[in-house]
């Protein structure tokens, strides 16, 4: 009877694990490029008391079916879903969103190069491109203050426009890829680091063959989709429940037991 309690608790751990991967996304179904994660469950290890195609007989027939109890569940990882989220237009000419796969550089103050989906960029004092954290944007584009216009175009191109009217092409901006996205570590602020799971960050100009375009004058915005959140999160309340239940049951079964005379 030892065996079901433990077997339960392991499923109402795994389904706290769920609700609190649920309860981030819902947090962030307003974050501009959020990308929404999905715990993964595996069994634990069986106990056979008869293994399956063992002999049965001195004949030489085998098992068909044998007889293994499993020991519960646990958390075998939380995957991060990387779909494109919806492009929601700003009119912050400075504000541009990835249409496809690519991710933008940032430089974090230790020197180290992070990638984020958020494209909510403004201007430094000094007129660099930069997060909304202050972090400048790979590669390093500085507007003159003085310009009247600003226009980013789908291949990241950054034209400014003088007092006197001139357009000039003031810098270029680069986009990254990786052969694995959901194996890249968050670093929380938007920002993420690449990992030997996530690979080598791949270089390009947006429209280049396997990355997006530039739409500017956007955000993308979270792929978290609340109702499929809200219908797991019940999901994961029942399960939850229903794993107590079966404490619950074993316990009154064990009592029952010491009761006998």
């Amino acid at each position: 009877m030892m065996r079901a309690l433990g077997i339960a608790a392991t499923g109402m751990q795994a389904q706290q694990t769920n609700v609190e991967v649920i309860a981030n996304n819902i947090a962030n179904v307003s974050t501009t490029g959020f990308k929404r994660s999905m715990a993964q469950f595996q069994d634990l290890l069986y106990q056979s008391s008869a293994r399956v195609g063992s002999a049965s007989s001195e004949a030489g027939t085998l098992l068909p079916t044998g007889s293994q109890l499993g020991l519960g569940v646990r958390s075998s990882g939380i995957t991060r879903i990387t779909t494109q989220g919806t492009l929601t237009e700003t009119d912050n000419p400075l504000d541009v969103a990835v249409n496809g796969r690519g991710y933008f550089g940032v430089k974090l103050p230790n020197g180290d190069i992070a990638y984020t989906r958020d494209g909510n960029f403004s201007s430094s004092s000094t007129g660099e491109i930069v997060t909304s954290q202050g972090y400048p944007v790979e590669p390093g584009i500085t507007v003159d203050p003085t310009a009247t216009a600003i226009t980013i175009n789908q291949t990241g191109q950054v034209i400014e426009t003088t007092a006197a009217g001139k357009q000039q092409t003031v810098g270029q901006l680069h986009l990254y890829n990786f052969a694995n996205e959901a194996g890249m570590e968050a670093l929380g602020g938007n920002n993420f680091e690449n990992t030997d799971a996530s690979g080598e960050p791949t270089q390009g100009l947006p429209g280049d063959p396997g990355f997006g375009t530039i739409s500017q004058g956007y955000v993308e915005a979270s792929n978290v989709n609340v109702v499929q959140e809200m219908t797991s999160l019940i999901e994961a309340q029942r399960a939850y429940e229903m794993n107590s239940k079966v404490i619950e049951a074993a316990d009154q079964m064990m009592q029952n037991t010491n009761q006998i005379r």
